[in-house]
């Protein structure tokens, strides 16, 4: 294990953790006082997700790779999904409160469940398994060290993302909460085009 595969693995992280870092940044603008705490959890869970995949993949790739691949053909339509779902309940929720008025539109930056975590977690990390066939021919310590290493960028990555949204999360108020759930559907998009046109 040489600076080769340390840069390569790390570089495979920034490019896996980019979905991941704009949920982060639609997460922190929709709860501007986020504690520490919190912020760690969620970067921690988009981490856990982006190592996991890929460890996934590697294990299909080296038991079931022909059904694999045919699951591979769904992974963009199942992360639109996902996204619009939890994007669209945000701009459901924000564009209620603030009907309602100013306070309850502040109060529309509503934190997180744990649920909707796991759901973001899932649906920015599901296109990582087919970083299976990327690292198909490392053995099973240079796999599990690859998808460390793409956590910890994740991680990092994710950190940065929610930093940036709080601060302009605060500006923004209760309105959001609507940006938030928009930046989600988009990004829900660009995977399933990104997949769909293999761009």
């Amino acid at each position: 294990m040489g600076f080769a595969f340390f840069f390569t693995n790390i570089m495979l992280g920034v490019g896996l953790a980019m979905d991941a870092f704009s949920v982060s940044l639609a997460n922190g603008l929709a709860d501007h006082g986020m504690q520490r705490r919190r912020m760690c959890l969620i970067a921690g869970t988009f981490a856990a997700f982006q190592a996991l995949m890929p460890f996934i993949g590697w294990l299909c790739v080296h038991t079931l790779a022909e059904q694999f691949e045919v699951f591979g053909k769904f992974i963009p339509w199942i992360a639109l999904a996902l996204l619009s779902f939890i994007g669209g309940k945000m701009l459901f929720e924000g564009i209620r409160a603030c009907r309602a008025g100013c306070d309850e539109c502040a109060a529309a930056a509503a934190r997180l469940s744990f649920t909707a975590l796991l759901v973001q977690g899932v649906a920015t990390s599901i296109d990582a398994l087919s970083v299976g066939f990327t690292i198909a021919e490392y053995d099973i310590v240079k796999a599990l060290v690859a998808c460390l290493l793409i956590a910890g960028v994740t991680f990092a990555i994710c950190m940065g993302g929610l930093f940036i949204g709080k601060k302009f999360g605060a500006g923004l108020s209760g309105k959001a909460t609507i940006l938030g759930g928009s930046i989600l559907i988009v990004i829900g998009i660009y995977i399933f085009l990104k997949g769909i046109l293999g761009a």
